[in-house]
């Protein structure tokens, strides 16, 4: 990591450490699992927990686990009374989801749902989200967004992962008409800097990261 990006190593060695737990879970996914990038990892993990520990939020919503290393991190921060639901398309990931739920002590406060999350989100329309975590398929970003909206509280917050898509989005990168979800992710974050729904921030943490106040 330090010849790869020194900056992020600096950055994680000025951070508070990786929970041990969430250290075995970063091992056990870098050996296991292809493309284990697509676990928040160290310090993105930190920023997550950070946010959601200012919130105290009593409901949490993720879309896309993939590990639970994202759900885990949010969780630290929930209310007395809180509760994660966390979405996951993929059943052959539940059992590890499950397992490192229970090794945390959040079995009965972190809810996993697995299928695909529009599907999902219809049996969920009874809750009113304080924080939304979407880290799922990105040509999808805008329809997740629309499906959970209105369910978020005035004051709440959505987080929206990759927006910086391994820079594709940048305007002097050359985007191909058959590339979608370059095409979607660059949609996406142009209209969220314009929907008066919202106050944003654009963070450039890792792949980057967007912050959604919902402000009406």
């Amino acid at each position: 990591m330090t010849d790869a990006d020194p900056t992020q190593y600096y950055a994680e060695q000025h951070s508070s450490p990786e929970p041990p737990l969430l250290a075995q879970l970063t091992r056990e996914t870098h050996v296991q699992l292809l493309m284990p990038r697509m676990s928040s990892g160290h310090s993105q993990g930190r920023l997550l927990s950070m946010l959601s520990h200012l919130m105290r939020p009593r409901r949490i919503l993720e879309i896309g686990t993939f590990t639970g290393y994202a759900a885990l991190c949010l969780a630290e921060g929930l209310a007395p009374d809180g509760v994660l639901h966390t979405i996951e398309i993929n059943p052959e990931r539940e059992s590890r989801i499950r397992r490192y739920v229970a090794a945390a002590g959040l079995s009965e406060r972190v809810q996993l749902h697995i299928g695909a999350a529009h599907e999902v989100l219809r049996t969920l329309v009874e809750e009113t989200w304080d924080l939304v975590f979407i880290d799922a398929d990105k040509i999808n970003n805008d329809r997740y967004f629309e499906l959970v909206i209105n369910q978020v509280r005035p004051g709440g917050l959505l987080i929206i992962d990759n927006v910086l898509w391994g820079g594709k989005v940048l305007p002097d990168y050359p985007v191909k008409p058959s590339d979608k979800d370059t095409l979607a992710v660059r949609a996406f974050n142009d209209k969220m800097a314009a929907d008066p729904r919202v106050e944003s921030v654009f963070l450039p943490l890792r792949d980057g990261l967007l912050l959604l106040r919902k402000v009406v």
